[in-house]
């Protein structure tokens, strides 16, 4: 792996599971970065200048030299594609890529709507539908679980970005009143992503009840 010439930052909120996601991949491959907190509370993410670095703003995003790149996933595949020698973590094959890029999506799809919006709802208790971010959370969870009951990793034996994409908001659900408890597959699966080397836990806040 090529280091890069300086640092990379990551405009982030330490409580954003998007963030984190894209901090552990870097922790992971060891490469250094700056982690800039955004004031989300004072509307920083509103600014021009934010803006100029990601029209939607929205958090994460990466400045890795004159690369400019927003989107938590979209960090990720740039970060594997660029930093990645081994390409163990989105691979070039056809097959194994399409099957990461699968979990991408899930992680924009019903993670986003389950897991993460319950968790959302309940921390800063925002007017959502609570109740349909629960069945979603169910319906996902339920599929995880015989998936990962089959196998050690989303996509296969070894870690890939699919899981690094599914692992912070289904490890802080319970802060979203989701229980892991029925879940032993899903528990060991979290595990086992918190053992890899230059593993960086998230700020974990108080369960919901």
């Amino acid at each position: 792996m090529t280091a890069p010439a300086r640092p990379v930052r990551l405009y982030r909120h330490p409580l954003s599971g998007h963030a984190h996601r894209v901090q552990l991949f870097l922790s992971i491959l060891g490469i250094p970065a700056e982690l800039i907190d955004v004031d989300l509370a004072n509307g920083e993410h509103k600014s021009p200048e934010f803006l100029a670095k990601n029209p939607f703003g929205q958090l994460p995003v990466l400045e890795d030299g004159d690369v400019v790149l927003a989107d938590s996933n979209a960090c990720l595949v740039y970060l594997a594609k660029r930093y990645d020698d081994s390409r163990s973590w989105y691979p070039d094959a056809p097959v194994a890529a399409a099957q990461v890029q699968r979990w991408l999506s899930v992680a924009a799809g019903e993670l986003a709507a389950g897991p993460a919006a319950a968790r959302i709802i309940k921390v800063r208790n925002l007017p959502l539908d609570y109740e349909r971010a629960k069945a979603v959370s169910a319906n996902l969870f339920g599929i995880l679980e015989k998936i990962l009951g089959e196998r050690d990793f989303l996509t296969g034996p070894s870690p890939t970005i699919a899981d690094l994409a599914l692992y912070t908001y289904t490890a802080h659900a319970p802060e979203g009143g989701i229980s892991l408890t029925p879940y032993p597959s899903i528990a060991a699966w979290l595990r086992r992503i918190e053992s890899l080397p230059g593993f960086v836990p998230m700020l974990k806040l108080p369960a919901a009840t």
